[in-house]
């Protein structure tokens, strides 16, 4: 709370350049109450020469004290057709990869244009994907076992090292580090978990993980719609968890805990 209230009294005031001073607060949904009350105090007395603009996922998440305050702009998403032939044509790949990327982005253009220039996001997806589908079948201590792997394999790739290398013994990444990891990894969890309830409905079509984890809608039948609703909550518990600053791997273990066990396959 006096963190945000500190940020707050460095972001206001008059431009030292231009005619306004923008300030961008992406994932505003995602702070809590204090931190948003804390805010709203900026926004009930702005500076002439001082914009907000807050980025939210869910707006119904923002304080209505916030949401009375702030104009609406809705953001679409981009149709799939658009954005694989944005990539044919600017990015240099092929009909089939812009399609699969499109596919993936789910509508969003700037998460197709970072998966096209850099193949590695792509990697690190499917192998996160697959482990997290793999640890349905798995106990509590192989789950908890697997939360620093995670985070250890992100932070190497955010960080531009070998992913297939393990690093230096003892090494841990900052903590910033680890918690950048940790707020990717949820967001892709996230997606995985929604997508198996689509697949689970009977809609794997619309399943975008179907592109990466090719067995998802035999998976999603072994998991019973509650559960699947039960880890998606928690997932969204955990994602607010990452970033009201929570310790990175303690977020990860709370979501692992509310992950789903399968229910043995039906010959």
């Amino acid at each position: 709370m006096a963190a945000a209230r500190r940020w707050l009294a460095e972001a206001a005031g008059s431009p030292l350049v231009g005619r306004v001073r923008v300030v961008v607060i992406e994932r505003a949904d995602a702070a809590n109450e204090q931190i948003q009350n804390a805010l709203l105090k900026g926004l009930e007395e702005p500076a002439d020469r001082q914009l907000f603009i807050l980025v939210a996922d869910d707006l119904y998440r923002l304080l209505p004290t916030i949401r009375s305050r702030a104009g609406l702009v809705r953001l679409a998403t981009v149709s799939s057709d658009a954005i694989a032939e944005y990539l044919v044509e600017h990015e240099s790949v092929t009909d089939e990869q812009a399609r699969t990327l499109a596919r993936l982005a789910g509508g969003r253009m700037g998460e197709a244009l970072a998966f096209a220039r850099d193949p590695n996001i792509i990697d690190w997806r499917r192998r996160t994907q697959h482990e997290l589908v793999a640890l349905l079948e798995r106990g509590p201590a192989e789950r908890m076992g697997a939360v620093r792997d995670l985070i250890d394999d992100r932070a190497r790739m955010s960080r531009g090292d070998d992913p297939s290398e393990d690093g230096e013994p003892g090494v841990r990444a900052p903590t910033a580090v680890q918690r950048a990891a940790a707020a990717a990894i949820v967001d892709l969890w996230v997606d995985l978990a929604r997508d198996l309830i689509v697949a689970r409905s009977g809609a794997p079509d619309l399943a975008t993980s179907e592109e990466l984890v090719s067995d998802l809608a035999s998976v999603a039948r072994r998991i019973a719609p509650a559960q699947l609703a039960a880890a998606a909550a928690g997932l969204e518990r955990a994602r607010g968890a990452v970033a009201e600053n929570v310790s990175p791997r303690l977020a990860l273990e709370f979501a692992m805990l509310a992950w789903p066990r399968l229910a043995p396959a039906v010959a």
